[in-house]
């Protein structure tokens, strides 16, 4: 009897040696991989599962062992992994992973404001700044004719007019402003200008009919909008602002435009003062020279908003052939250049406008 008690005795010692072991074994292979705080980055795919994602897990050194992973599993029955990119780290073991798998997948999405009024070298350096492309890879974008080819093919607003060797960047004025949500900043430049221009075929569609009906081009109301952007700050003068170029344009007479002149100096206007000779060069952008008397520039100079498109095919019907801001942004309107001199020489002497 005493015998049999030590046989017993001697196989559940080996028994609780080996449940020891084997729990020791379980709980070493769920534990970290390393100390290492390193972040690794792990995109869980549309079809992906706790089990699926296992075998990426070990080869990104996360996880010690798949199969014991795969136990664990089994016994703890973990819910919720959402489609997405989560941070793990070598030193987290396999429960912390799981509990990190198991809430909310990292936003990755990246939101892109692009302002009213701004021009290409502003959107490129917006892109730059937000997402894994340089402003050298729009810059080139723009120069590949075979794309804008392509665009001409796609979107009924776009005609060969962008293909002009005078226009600096050819999409100046088509690409709409707005805020736009991409994936991540891995996003290339062809997919945002996508997103741009489909978003600019939506504001123009309810127009389509009005830019058939004109007797100027989509290109050319585009300029026109653009210029009207960037004179008229406020809503309200907008059409006003396009009746003067519309009836200076019908009366042969340069737009004389401040902005048209910086744009084709290739200098922002909250940068500097232009030069005489940049004030007096002759230029496809430039309407102030006499050369350009009844034109208006080769294309747009900056991307505007659909108020200011909106104003260029409906202008208010005026006789105005001239206008002036006062500093706060108000607008004047007359019918003479002497009217013109008049307005200005009171603002000045109200402190409301300073010539340079």
């Amino acid at each position: 009897m005493k015998k049999v008690v030590i046989i017993i005795s001697s196989i559940l010692v080996v028994l609780l040696v080996g449940f020891f072991s084997l729990k020791f074994y379980y709980n070493y292979e769920l534990g970290p991989v390393s100390s290492s705080d390193k972040t690794i980055s792990v995109e869980v795919k549309q079809g992906d599962n706790y089990y699926t994602i296992g075998s990426k897990l070990y080869k990104l050194g996360l996880i010690k062992n798949e199969k014991i992973y795969k136990i664990y599993l089994k016994i703890n029955k973990p819910s919720g992994l959402e489609i997405g990119k989560y941070n793990l780290k070598p030193n987290m073991g396999v429960e912390k992973i799981i509990d990190t798998l198991s809430g909310k997948a990292i936003s990755t999405d990246i939101v892109i404001t692009f302002k009213e009024g701004k021009n290409i070298r502003n959107i490129a350096y917006i892109i730059s700044q937000n997402t894994n492309n340089s402003e050298q890879d729009v810059y080139n974008l723009l120069k590949d004719k075979n794309y804008l080819n392509e665009l001409i093919e796609e979107y009924w607003f776009i005609d060969k007019s962008i293909l002009n060797d005078k226009i600096y960047y050819p999409l100046e004025g088509y690409l709409y402003p707005n805020t736009y949500n991409f994936k991540d900043k891995n996003v290339t430049v062809k997919e945002i200008f996508k997103a741009m221009l489909d978003e600019t075929n939506k504001q123009l569609s309810s127009y389509k009919s009005e830019f058939e009906n004109s007797k100027y081009s989509v290109h050319q109301i585009l300029t026109l909008a653009s210029i009207v952007e960037l004179e008229a700050s406020k809503q309200e003068y907008r059409s006003l602002v396009a009746s003067v170029f519309y009836n200076r344009l019908k009366a042969k007479m340069s737009l004389g435009s401040d902005v048209t002149t910086y744009y084709a100096a290739k200098v922002d206007m909250s940068e500097r003062d232009l030069y005489k000779s940049e004030i007096d060069d002759v230029n496809a952008y430039n309407t102030r020279p006499l050369s350009m008397a009844g034109k208006l520039p080769i294309g747009p100079i900056c991307n505007p908003s659909i108020s200011s498109i909106t104003a260029s095919l409906k202008p208010t019907k005026t006789d105005y052939l001239f206008f002036v801001a006062d500093n706060q942004g108000k607008i004047y309107f007359t019918r003479t250049n002497k009217e013109h001199e008049q307005t200005i020489a009171r603002l000045q002497s109200e402190g409301l406008w300073e010539r340079y």
